[in-house]
Formats: structure tokens, sequence, C-alpha cells
């Protein structure tokens, strides 16, 4: 599967691996960000982003808002890059425009759960190189 046919999905199943290497999967937004990757954004102190950062080796395969994986789809695997700074902005511009309100949101969702203390909000990019 290729960059903008996964990017076609409004859900992905991301899975990420754990230190002692089991698998982690969950539901993300993605986004094709024009250059042969795609990317989502997400906050700095979320568990994906921990173990992307130990190993930045992953799968996507299209899923519902919950994780379920759809039928008959295929996973695809790439590598992660954790994008800040003007590699933040970018992604975020890109998922904005796809998601919209939904992204607009979020995104309020997570500054608040800042302001209390939970969680550093939407500032970090993930941005997927598929093999």
């Amino acid at each position: 599967m290729t960059a903008p046919a996964i990017a076609s999905e409004k859900y992905v199943c991301l899975t990420t691996y754990k230190k002692d290497g089991t698998t982690k999967e969950l539901p993300v937004w993605i986004a094709d960000l024009g250059d042969g990757t795609v990317g989502f954004t997400t906050s700095s102190s979320s568990y994906k982003v921990k173990r992307l950062k130990n190993n930045n080796r992953l799968i996507l395969q299209p899923s519902d808002s919950k994780g379920k994986v759809a039928a008959g789809s295929q996973p695809v695997e790439g590598s992660a890059q954790i994008g800040t700074g003007a590699d933040f902005e970018r992604v975020q511009g890109i998922v904005k425009q796809k998601y919209g309100i939904q992204y607009t949101g979020i995104s309020l969702v997570g500054k608040m759960a800042k302001l209390i203390g939970k969680g550093s909000g939407t500032d970090t990019a993930v941005i997927i190189t598929l093999d």
C-alpha cells in the first residue's frame, strides 16, 4: 500500500512495540504529507511517542475509530521519526486541513489537559516512511 492509499483512510490502526517486544495497537488519524511520507500529531508525553523513541518500527492498517482492523486489509510496515518545531507545524497544518473541526476540537481538549497538568497537549508530529 502506498502513502497516498493509506493516508486516504480516516483511521488507521497503529501498531508499535514495547520494550519487551510485545505489540500495542491503537487508532490514529493519518494524513499524506506530500513527500512520500504520512503522519499524524500527538502529545510528546503519550506512550506511543515513548514506544516509537525506543523502537521506531511500526505497522499501519486501515481501521475504524476504535482500532478494529478493516476486514481484508493488508498491513504496511514502516519507520517513524518524531518531529517538533517546524516539522510539527507542517504536519499539524496538513492534518488540520484533512480533519477540520474534529482536529480543532481534539487540540482544544489537549490544551485544557495541559493546563491542568495532564499531558503536554498536541505538540509532536510522527512522520512515517513506509517500507
